[in-house]
C-alpha cells in the first residue's frame, strides 16, 4: 500500500529553507535537504514523534486542524493543501462515465473549433476533426502524457513544453488525489519513470494543480504559429474533461486555424 500522505509531507518538507519559515540555515552542518523533521513538527506545534508516525505511514488520519498546522509551515497554497486533506480520507470508487451523446454532438459541431475528451489518465476518448486537423495526438486512442514525454516531436510541436509537463505531472497527480494506488495510474507512472528522466523528476516533487484554462503556443508544420486559449470543462457526473481550443478573432492563429480546419465537418 502506498505511503501517500507521508510521501507527500516528505517531498513538500524537503522543499521548505529554513530561512523560509525563519530558522538558521546552519551552514555546512545541516545534512538534510529542507527542513528536518522535528523542525516541521515544533512549527507546526505537534510532536517529533506524532509527526514521525505520519511520515512513516503508521497513523495516516491526522485532524483537519493538524493538516491545517502542517500546510502552513510548508507554505502550501489552496489547491496543495485541499489536496493535503483528501490524502487523509478514506480513497472512495471513483467511476469514469461514459462521454455523454450530447458531448459528442456538440463537439461534432464545431468544424473549425478543436475539441476532445480526455479521462482522468490523459487518454483521448473522443475527439472532433479539427481536433485531428490541430494534431495527431488529439485522436482517440492517444495518452498524452505518454505523447508529450516520449514523443520527440512534441519538444518541437509546443513551444512551452517545459511548462506543459510541469503542469500535466500536477495536474495528473491532483486528479487522483489520493487514489494514487489505481491499478492503470501505478502502470502509468512505472512505463513513464522507466522511459522518461524529466517525469521521474516531476512526479516526486508531488505538485498538485488543478485543471484550468490556459493559453498555449503550437508551432504547427503546415499553419505556422498558433496562440490558443485552451478551456478545460469538467463533464458533470463523470472524471471526464472537455478541452477546448479556440483563438482570438482577428487574429492570425484564429486566420490560420480556419484555414487548418476548413472542409473537416464530421466527428472522429
Amino acid at each position: 500500500m502506498t505511503n501517500r500522505l507521508g510521501d507527500y509531507l516528505r517531498a513538500r518538507r524537503e522543499q521548505v529553507r529554513p530561512a523560509d519559515v525563519g530558522l538558521p540555515a546552519g551552514g555546512g552542518r545541516r545534512r538534510v535537504r529542507g527542513l528536518r523533521r522535528e523542525e516541521l513538527a515544533l512549527l507546526a506545534g505537534i510532536s517529533s514523534d506524532y509527526y514521525m508516525r505520519l511520515e512513516q505511514g503508521r497513523d495516516q488520519h491526522p485532524s483537519g486542524q493538524v493538516l491545517d498546522a502542517l500546510a502552513t509551515v510548508l507554505r502550501l497554497d489552496p489547491e496543495a493543501t485541499a489536496y493535503l486533506h483528501e490524502l487523509a480520507r478514506p480513497v472512495a470508487p471513483w467511476r469514469s462515465g461514459q462521454v455523454p451523446a450530447s458531448i459528442l454532438q456538440l463537439i461534432a459541431s464545431w468544424p473549425a473549433t478543436p475539441a476532445y475528451v480526455q479521462d482522468r489518465l490523459t487518454n483521448v476518448v473522443a475527439a472532433n476533426q479539427a481536433a485531428n486537423a490541430l494534431a495527431p495526438c488529439y485522436s482517440v486512442g492517444v495518452n498524452l502524457m505518454r505523447t508529450v514525454f516520449l514523443d520527440p516531436a512534441e519538444r518541437e510541436f509546443r513551444l512551452d513544453w517545459d511548462e506543459t509537463v510541469a503542469d500535466g505531472v500536477a495536474i495528473l497527480r491532483a486528479s487522483f488525489g489520493a487514489d494514487l494506488d489505481d491499478p492503470d495510474l501505478v502502470e502509468l507512472v512505472q512505463d513513464l519513470s522507466a522511459r522518461s528522466e524529466r517525469f521521474r523528476e516531476l512526479w516526486a516533487l508531488h505538485e498538485v494543480k488543478a485543471r484550468a484554462g490556459h493559453m498555449v503556443r503550437f508551432a504547427h508544420p503546415v499553419a505556422g504559429e498558433l496562440e490558443l486559449h485552451s478551456e478545460k470543462l469538467p463533464i458533470a457526473s463523470t472524471s471526464l474533461t472537455l478541452v477546448v481550443f479556440h483563438a482570438e478573432a482577428g487574429t492570425t492563429s484564429a486566420a490560420a486555424l480556419e484555414r487548418l480546419t476548413a472542409g473537416q465537418a464530421s466527428p472522429a
